[in-house]
């Protein structure tokens, strides 16, 4: 799991600059503390040499690795980063406040780390070791010329030498140091959270028979369990959701998980005809009772004899034709437009709506004794806004559903599924299918689905996704000596490089895209909100 998150941008930043600026190395630990690199046969020091001749003597390893699962052990206990005596919060920013917690070493030397958690517990930590945060006294420095002569044979001057050239951290590279980690820390969070939302619901939640519908978010688990009720009954149902959340699909799966699934399952939108074809189609009509009535036609609700009806949009029914549903509703019995003689009908009625009909009935535009015969059983389909957790699951399907007969399985970034994630979805699971079957067409041959083929509107919406720049490395130097918080230095770099970039290319975004590593929707984002856009002569 720690493995899949070492290159991460914002990781991958933070150690360089731990690098550059005070020569300590970043590393993972698992939630018992145990250090990545050492699971891999590596042993990475920093730049200071009590650490290296610690960590290269076999009782100095040990006590080393001690210090680390101390800080793991402090973590996982509950008291989290932020609580003991030498937490440290970070007062700047909410979002970064008990992020990060301090402890001293068997050398009292800094060790600074991050949590990371999923569901919260402890998965591992990101942590920095062998700054000196505060000068040593006289006597610490006998107890560590004593420690160091046991542990790697170094005499006094060795030791003397070492502490004079150690990496040191005043209380503003704290800080500084902080933000890196609680950035870093962050981002990891981010891409386990993109890449398994709802992974814990999916592993609580127990099998349903509803394998069209796809989704383990609590709403979706309520709907359920309420739809496995409904299909064992006959009773009228009243779907509510917004449009495009998959109200027809509830409606199906009502119809072919019940008795009669074997017979007919009509559809009719309310709002697609006027009343006079909408009753027609409906109820049917007899020959001669209208222009153009040259035969009987038999209505919808006749054709779903034995079925289920599924009326969406029913709050779009005018108030004539609601009588006429009303009558069906209360006696099973229907009249063509034309005729005389009422036709019975076994019809099990499933009506949709986005509106709010019981509202409607306040204000007189629904009847109410209708109301009541449809909203026997009320199904409320939640909005794709508030099931988040299921659109990586949604997308699968989806890129799936679409990719049949393809030669490349396309694939997903990162940046991406986060972009879809943010994006608040409008048109709800609708718009999400067409999203996405669109970028697997503009994809094409390289299989892969990353954000410059995502629509503007979502890039938009969804702000701006992580993404490594080509020249980061290069542009580290600059970051050294300029004042402000982390964010704010991070930002000014970004500017003058996209604008360097604009100015070198001629304002020719594309190739400074590709240049920069990053989509071309992504630097038209940063352009603008740098206010980078190029203004027309005289403009």
């Amino acid at each position: 799991m720690l493995h899949s998150v070492k290159d991460l941008p914002a990781v991958a930043l933070a150690r360089e600059l731990f690098r550059r600026w005070w020569g300590l190395e970043l590393a993972f630990a698992d939630s018992k503390g145990y250090v990545l690199d050492h699971a891999e046969g590596k042993v990475v020091p920093s730049e200071n040499e009590l650490c290296r001749a610690a960590l290269f003597s076999k009782e100095g390893f040990r006590r080393c690795n001690e210090s680390v699962k101390a800080v793991a052990d402090h973590l996982r206990a509950g008291a989290g980063a932020g609580r003991g005596a030498r937490a440290l919060a970070v007062a700047s920013a909410s979002a970064s406040a008990e992020r990060t917690y301090l402890h001293t070493c068997h050398l009292g030397l800094d060790v600074l780390a991050a949590p990371l958690r999923v569901g919260g517990e402890l998965v591992g930590l990101l942590f920095v070791g062998g700054a000196l945060g505060t000068e040593p006294s006289s006597s610490a420095r006998t107890e560590l010329a004593a420690t160091m002569r046991e542990l790697a044979e170094l005499d006094a001057d060795s030791v003397t030498s070492a502490l004079a050239s150690a990496p040191r951290m005043t209380e503003a590279d704290r800080e500084r140091a902080r933000d890196l980690l609680a950035m870093a820390a962050d981002e990891v969070e981010a891409h386990w959270r993109i890449r398994g939302l709802g992974d814990k619901a999916s592993a609580e939640a127990k099998p349903h028979p509803f394998t069209e519908i796809v989704g383990d978010a609590p709403a979706i688990r309520e709907l359920l369990r309420l739809l496995g009720k409904v299909v064992a009954s006959d009773s009228t149902v009243l779907i509510h959701g917004e449009s495009g959340t998959g109200k027809e699909l509830i409606a199906r799966a009502i119809h072919y998980h019940g008795s009669r699934a074997k017979k007919n399952f009509v559809v009719q939108n309310c709002s697609a005809f006027n009343d006079n074809l909408l009753e027609s189609a409906l109820f049917g009509h007899v020959r001669g009772a209208f222009t153009g009535a040259v035969r009987d036609q038999k209505g919808l609700f006749e054709v779903a004899d034995g079925g289920t009806f599924f009326l969406d949009e029913i709050g779009d029914m005018s108030a004539a034709l609601q009588v006429k549903l009303l009558r069906v509703l209360q006696e099973g019995t229907l009249t063509p437009v034309g005729g005389t003689k009422p036709i019975k009908v076994d019809v099990r009625i499933v009506a949709a709506s986005h509106k709010d009909l019981y509202a409607m009935v306040q204000r007189r535009e629904f009847r109410e004794d209708l109301y009541y015969r449809v909203n026997v059983v009320k199904l409320t389909v939640p909005p794709l806004r508030e099931r988040v957790a299921d659109i990586p699951r949604l997308v699968d399907h989806f890129m799936a559903k679409h990719s049949r007969g393809l030669a490349i399985a396309p694939r997903i970034t990162d940046g991406a599924l986060d972009a879809l994630v943010r994006y608040p979805w409008p048109g709800n699971i609708r718009e999400l299918e067409n999203e996405l079957e669109r970028a697997i067409v503009l994809g094409g041959d390289t299989g892969v689905i990353d954000t410059d083929v995502l629509s503007t509107r979502v890039m938009a919406s969804a702000g701006a996704a992580s993404h490594p720049t080509a020249g980061a490395g290069a542009t580290i130097a600059a970051l050294e000596g300029r004042g402000g918080t982390l964010r704010q230095v991070m930002e000014s770099v970004e500017q003058e490089v996209i604008l360097a970039g604009l100015v070198r290319t001629h304002w020719n975004k594309s190739q400074l895209a590709k240049e920069l590593g990053v989509s071309r929707s992504y630097l038209i984002q940063k352009c603008t909100y740098y206010g980078l856009e190029r203004k027309e002569p005289g403009a």
